[in-house]
C-alpha cells in the first residue's frame, strides 16, 4: 500500500503519517519500499529489540529478508522470538545477511536500525555498524534521537554511495504541525486506547492484534500508530510521538485521528500507547487519554515483571492501582487485559490469563498465543450499548 520513498541521498526525514498518506499512499498492489536487513546485535528477544521484533512479526514497509545479531546466528527470527518459524534467518554478520539475501533471491536494499536503547542514543559499535551498511550500498533507516542525516561522515559516506538516510524521529518544522481543535468529538468511530503498565511491555503489538481479531469479525478497523516502529511497520495513520514538540502532541494525535475518519470512517480506530502513565522514566499515555477521547481501553501487562523498565529497585505500581488510574483520568473504563508472557512457560499462560481476569474482573488473553475473542466480545457489547454514532459530542 506504500511506494518506495524516492528521496534524494542523505537527506529524508519522515515526518508523521498522516502527511505521509498523501504523499506516498497508492494502491494495495504498489510495492514495498524494498527488502530490509534488520540490525539487532546483541539484543535481539530483549526489551530492547522492540523494533526488530515488530519488524519480525509484521511490516508492509518492507519485505524482511534478515536479522542481524551474531547470538542467533543460523535460527529462524520467528522461531527465536514466538516459537513459530517465518523463514526470516539471523545472521552474525552484515556481509553473512547480504549473502544470505542474495543467494535467496531477495537482495538487501534497506537497513533498518531495529534496537531501542533508553534515550534513543547509539554506541560508537551501533555507529559502526550503520556506517558498515551505507558502505555496503543499503539505504538506511533509524529511528533514534541521534540523526544520521546530520552525521557529517554519514552524510558523506550516503553521498558517495547513492544511498538514502531517513530519520524517523526527526522533528518536523513547525508550522507543519498542528494545534488541538476539538475536532475530535466529531469523529464517529469507536475509539480504544491500548496503553501498559510498563514501557516496553507490547503495546503495539497486542494493538496489532486487536485489529486483526477485530477485522476477522467484520468490523472495519483503523490502526493509530504513535511511535517510530509502528511507521516503519507501515501503520496508515498515525504520530511519532517522541519526534513531537510538547505543545502539538494533542494537536497531531488529534489530526491523525481526524485523518483516518475523513478518509476510512472506520467503525473502531485502535491507538497505540507509548509508555507507562507510571514510569518515572517513560511517562506516557496521557496525551492519548486526553486528545484521542477514547471510548474505552485495554490495558497490556506483563505479570511476572517487577520493577520497572528501566529502573530495576523501582516495583511496577500493582495492576489494580493502574487501573483505577487511568479510569480516574479517562472517565473511560478498562474494558479487558492483554498478558505479555515474559518470563513465563507456555503451560503457565492460560492460567495467569485465568486468574487476572477472575481477579479484576475483565477478560484477559495473552495477544500472540491466545485467541482475542474475549476482547472483542466487550467491545462488541458497547458498540451495541453506545454505536459509533452516539460518541459526537464530548462527553
Amino acid at each position: 500500500m506504500w511506494r518506495r520513498l524516492r528521496a534524494p541521498p542523505f537527506i529524508a526525514s519522515p515526518r508523521w503519517l498522516p502527511a505521509l498518506i498523501d504523499e506516498l499512499l497508492l494502491c494495495d498492489n504498489t510495492p514495498m519500499d524494498g527488502n530490509a536487513l534488520v540490525y539487532c546485535e546483541g539484543y535481539f528477544n530483549t526489551p530492547w529489540g522492540k523494533t526488530a521484533h515488530g519488524l519480525v512479526r509484521f511490516t508492509t514497509r518492507y519485505n524482511i529478508v534478515g536479522v542481524i545479531d551474531s547470538r542467533y546466528a543460523g535460527q529462524d527470527a520467528g522461531q527465536v522470538l514466538d516459537g513459530k518459524p517465518n523463514g526470516v534467518p539471523v545472521t552474525a554478520s552484515l556481509e553473512e545477511a547480504v549473502e544470505t539475501a542474495r543467494s535467496a533471491g531477495t537482495p538487501a536494499t534497506h537497513y533498518v536500525f531495529g534496537i531501542a536503547p533508553d534515550g534513543g542514543v547509539i554506541t560508537d559499535d551501533m555507529r559502526g555498524a550503520l556506517l558498515d551498511a551505507i558502505r555496503t550500498g543499503l539505504h538506511v533507516d533509524c529511528g533514534m534521537h541521534y540523526f544520521i542525516s546530520e552525521d557529517p561522515e554519514m552524510m558523506e559516506e550516503a553521498r558517495s554511495h547513492g544511498v538514502s538516510l531517513r530519520d524517523v524521529r526527526k522533528t518536523p518544522p513547525r508550522h507543519e504541525l498542528h494545534p488541538f481543535t476539538g475536532g475530535i468529538w466529531s469523529v464517529g468511530s469507536f475509539r480504544i486506547a491500548v496503553l501498559g503498565t510498563d514501557s516496553s511491555v507490547g503495546k503495539r503489538t497486542a494493538a496489532w492484534r486487536l485489529v486483526e481479531a477485530l477485522e476477522k469479525r467484520g468490523h472495519s478497523t483503523a490502526f493509530i500508530g504513535t511511535g517510530q516502529t509502528a511507521w516503519l511497520q507501515g501503520a496508515r495513520y498515525g504520530v511519532i510521538m517522541d519526534a513531537l514538540i510538547n505543545d502539538f502532541v494533542a494537536g497531531e494525535i488529534e489530526h491523525a485521528i481526524i485523518t483516518a475518519w475523513k478518509e476510512q470512517q472506520p467503525e473502531v480506530m485502535v491507538i497505540e500507547g507509548q509508555g507507562s502513565l507510571m514510569n518515572p522514566i517513560f511517562p506516557g499515555g496521557f496525551e492519548i487519554l486526553s486528545a484521542g477521547q477514547p471510548h474505552a481501553v485495554l490495558l497490556q501487562h506483563a505479570p511476572r515483571r517487577r520493577d520497572y523498565d528501566g529502573l530495576p529497585g523501582t516495583p511496577i505500581h500493582p495492576l489494580k492501582t493502574q487501573i483505577q488510574v487511568i479510569e480516574l483520568l479517562s472517565g473511560k473504563p478498562v474494558i479487558g487485559l492483554t498478558i505479555n508472557h515474559e518470563g513465563m512457560d507456555s503451560h503457565e499462560i492460560p492460567e495467569v490469563s485465568h486468574h487476572l481476569s477472575e481477579e479484576n474482573g475483565l477478560p484477559a488473553c495473552d495477544p500472540l498465543v491466545q485467541d482475542m475473542e474475549p476482547i472483542v466480545h466487550a467491545i462488541e457489547k458497547m458498540l451495541k450499548d453506545n454505536p459509533p454514532h452516539s460518541h459526537g459530542s464530548q462527553g
